[in-house]
């Protein structure tokens, strides 16, 4: 199942050179790397949904948490967790 996983905006970087904004997104514990591309306007704090490591809508904080806490529930956040 293809879905996309809210998470908070903990820092931006831009990489290649300046081209492309890269956020360091918080996943309840799991930080990855997502692009913002397609939210020029995500800033810091923002919470975000992010699909296959794009950043594709801002959510807000409570949404985020409720989702999250779905995902949770029903075990799909496995993908999340690092490969060993």
């Amino acid at each position: 199942m293809c879905l996309a996983i809210p998470g908070k905006i903990k820092s931006i970087e831009h990489q290649y050179g300046g081209l492309v904004r890269m956020a360091k997104v918080l996943f309840g514990g799991i930080v990855k790397e997502a692009s913002l591309e397609m939210l020029p306007a995500a800033k810091e704090g923002d919470y975000v949904l992010v699909h296959v490591g794009v950043a594709i809508s801002l959510v807000n904080e409570e949404e985020a948490q409720k989702t999250f806490e779905y995902l949770r529930e029903i075990g799909e956040l496995e993908e999340l967790m690092p490969q060993v």
